[in-house]
């Protein structure tokens, strides 16, 4: 895998090892970052089931400020860390080892853009977004980027939210959402 755009742009990011993690495909990303825009300047990120962290560091090349990313397994957090150091914003970055209800429920928040990529067997989208509304983890204007199995039911948006851009590539669908 390689970051596909902005300063960062080419440099390669680590794969967890084994089959705990599905990371999203360079494509799939390049084509959710035309959707939101190709700058991220600025922005506080969240990146929940972060896996390799690379949709974070997407955002990173292309601007963000800071990013926070939460994994539950032990071995991805490290291959987290060991990216943010090679790619140079480990300062940037936090990297929390929890199962993502749990650290949702102590995060500060806001955040500008948030990615959850769950693994497809949790049908966690409306679960985690509910819980994005409820916390108030999202700032007025942000976005929510939640990537699903094409076979999971499409999430309803909490109310502050908007339903906006559905992309489908192959079993995966991302589904980006708006709070107003």
């Amino acid at each position: 895998m390689r970051i596909v755009g902005g300063e960062l742009r080419g440099r390669t990011v680590r794969a967890v090892p084994g089959r705990s993690t599905r990371p999203t495909a360079d494509r799939v990303r390049q084509s959710l970052f035309d959707a939101l825009g190709q700058r991220c300047d600025g922005l506080r990120v969240l990146d929940l089931y972060a896996g390799t962290g690379a949709l974070a560091f997407e955002a990173l090349s292309r601007g963000a400020l800071h990013a926070t990313l939460v994994e539950q397994d032990a071995t991805a957090v490290r291959v987290v860390r060991r990216n943010a150091e090679e790619l140079g914003v480990a300062e940037r970055c936090t990297v929390l080892q929890r199962e993502v209800s749990r650290a949702l429920a102590a995060l500060p928040g806001p955040y500008d853009l948030v990615f959850s990529d769950p693994p497809y067997a949790l049908r966690a989208a409306q679960p985690t977004l509910d819980l994005l509304a409820a916390r108030e983890l999202v700032a007025p204007g942000g976005r929510v980027v939640l990537e699903r199995d094409r076979r999971e039911p499409r999430p309803q948006a909490p109310a502050g939210f908007e339903i906006g851009d559905e992309r489908h590539y192959g079993d995966t669908l991302v589904l980006v959402v708006h709070r107003r």
